[in-house]
């Protein structure tokens, strides 16, 4: 049994991103599936769940080793990275991490909380938002995209310099789902360097591996995916992973 656990599912953008991270860095772990938002038994609001994780979000990791247990996306790499000394993907350098670590703080409120609800509306219909709601969401989301295209991608490769880091990561999760590739819910035609980043990114290791769920699901531009859908396409990404992890052993 590994020492490493994460808790979630694969079709979740930020537990991707700790997947992704640790598939990169060819570390071994346990992903222990955990049904977002369900009080039932294996569900991140049972009282079990919540007295690890008082959030009751995933993704969540937990060190067994040590006891050692922390939330959120930003908080497991920074930590993985810092405790690894994988500084390649989060410099030790002051003014490389700061960068970094700016574009993590902006996407919280911009990015995570925008491409959700371009996707909620067709996955996740028991959230009922708004329709201004959803459209001023809209406008946040393109905002934040004229500032990734025009400043954070307009000198370098990748958002904080030449170099992939969590960043990376972390942002191409959320953007990346709603290309033409996968669930075709976004026109990226007006932003030519994000085009280019994207692109850019399907070269990462374990690109497609760590998206077999995205795959699964295909194009809901025009039809609605059923729940039977979204489960068949979390189980083959399940898969999926527990066959990279049997290779690493």
């Amino acid at each position: 049994m590994q020492n490493k656990i994460i808790y979630g599912v694969p079709f979740s953008q930020p537990v991707r991103a700790v997947l992704w991270l640790l598939l990169i860095k060819q570390t071994p772990f346990e992903l222990k599936l955990i049904n977002p938002g369900s009080s039932s038994e294996g569900g991140s609001r049972h009282p079990e769940y919540l007295k690890k994780f008082p959030t009751g979000t995933i993704p969540s990791f937990e060190d067994t080793e040590t006891g050692f247990v922390v939330s959120e996306s930003h908080a497991i790499m920074c930590y993985l990275c810092n405790k690894y000394g994988w500084n390649d993907l989060y410099p030790s350098n002051p003014e490389a991490r700061a960068k970094v670590d700016s574009y993590l703080h902006l996407h919280h409120r911009n990015v995570r909380e925008s491409s959700i609800l371009l996707v909620a509306p067709k996955v996740r219909k028991d959230l009922n938002f708004s329709e201004d709601f959803l459209q001023a969401s809209i406008a946040t989301l393109e905002k934040s995209f004229q500032a990734i295209d025009s400043g954070w991608l307009n000198n370098s490769r990748y958002l904080a310099g030449d170099n992939l880091t969590i960043a990376d990561i972390s942002a191409y999760v959320e953007m990346g789902q709603l290309q033409s590739m996968f669930t075709n819910v976004y026109d990226f035609e007006s932003y030519p360097n994000i085009k280019r980043w994207l692109i850019e990114m399907r070269k990462v290791d374990f690109h497609d591996d760590i998206h077999v769920a995205l795959y699964e699901l295909g194009d809901i531009s025009k039809e609605d995916p059923t729940m039977e859908t979204i489960k068949n396409a979390n189980k083959k990404a399940y898969i999926a992973i527990q066959e990279k992890l049997a290779n690493m052993k």
